[in-house]
């Protein structure tokens, strides 16, 4: 079932974190953060919606990075019911598509409970003060990739993020499959 994420909450604070990734590196929001903000991602391995996107995901990382923003994805699910997701799995994930980002695992989903993150992909945008500007959507994509010229949102905001330090009124919601929860 299909989630979509809730409306941006501007100016809320990004709640500090320290994770491990899939480098073998601890990270948190002061190694991570860039010179113009932000941007965390809740993705996994086997979500359609991400697995639809992550090409995109990885190309519009780099314009980011290059941007001054610090880019990093977060694995969240339980992995005990989702072995696809497990951290070796996201080891392989990020060699196979050559992330330049870091991809961190959340083994106590406490950082995807304080971000209040709903689905995978959801997409958080931080100004340099790490206060969010933006909880859209990549591009139109769903299960399936948007057409190649898709109007690409998610690069556009924050660029407005960088020039302005303020997101735009006008977001569409991500939308994913559930962040899969430990019982």
């Amino acid at each position: 079932m299909a989630i979509n994420t809730p409306l941006c909450n501007f100016g809320w604070k990004a709640p500090d974190f320290e994770l491990g990734d899939t480098f073998g590196e601890h990270q948190t929001l002061a190694t991570l953060r860039g010179p113009n903000g932000l941007l965390l991602m809740f993705i996994c391995n086997h979500c359609p919606y991400v697995k639809a996107i992550i090409d995109r995901i990885c190309r519009d990382a780099v314009e980011l990075q290059a941007m001054g923003f610090g880019v990093a994805a977060i694995m969240s699910n339980d992995t005990d019911a989702y072995p696809e997701d497990s951290f070796a799995n996201m080891q392989e994930m990020a060699r196979r598509f050559s992330f330049s980002f870091p991809y961190l695992y959340d083994p106590t989903q406490n950082v995807a409970r304080d971000y209040e993150a709903v689905c995978t992909p959801d997409f958080f945008g931080f100004n340099k003060y790490l206060e969010l500007q933006y909880r859209g959507r990549l591009d139109s994509s769903g299960r399936s990739p948007a057409a190649a010229d898709a109007r690409r949102e998610l690069v556009e905001a924050m660029r407005q993020i960088a020039t302005t330090g303020h997101g735009s009124a006008e977001q569409v919601a991500s939308m994913g499959c559930s962040i899969k929860w430990r019982v």
